[in-house]
């Protein structure tokens, strides 16, 4: 499976961003698809998630980031609102075929490579 992120980029606080993640390889409707970000000296965290039967954010994110797919593009998006600069950070797209673990930031399979959010104060 590869998965391809992308959207990402410089903003003001305040603003907002779209991230894309394409995948191929894989029956994309039976992954659970995440979103995490890593930030320069940080660990890499949890941001939200998607399965076919539900939606999961970090607490850091919730009412300002929307996850979304769209089965027949096999694409997952995180629309990103009132960014802040404490987003600042990579962006990866992550997809596991145990959509109970995914649900919750564990067990991904596949891993694209990030895109970079910078937030500007």
């Amino acid at each position: 499976v590869q998965l391809q992120a992308s959207g990402g980029g410089l903003v003001q606080a305040g603003g907002s961003l779209r991230l894309s993640c394409a995948a191929s390889g894989y029956t994309f409707s039976r992954l659970g698809m995440g979103w995490f970000r890593q930030a320069p000296g940080k660990e890499r965290e949890f941001v939200s998630s998607i399965s076919a039967t539900g939606t999961n954010y970090a607490d850091s994110v919730k009412g300002r980031f929307t996850i979304s797919r769209d089965n027949a593009k096999s694409t997952v998006y995180l629309q990103m609102n009132n960014l802040k600069p404490e987003d600042t950070a990579v962006y990866f797209c992550g997809g596991g075929r145990n959509t109970i673990n995914t649900m919750f930031g564990r067990g991904m399979d596949y891993w694209g490579k990030g895109t970079q959010v910078t937030v500007s104060s």
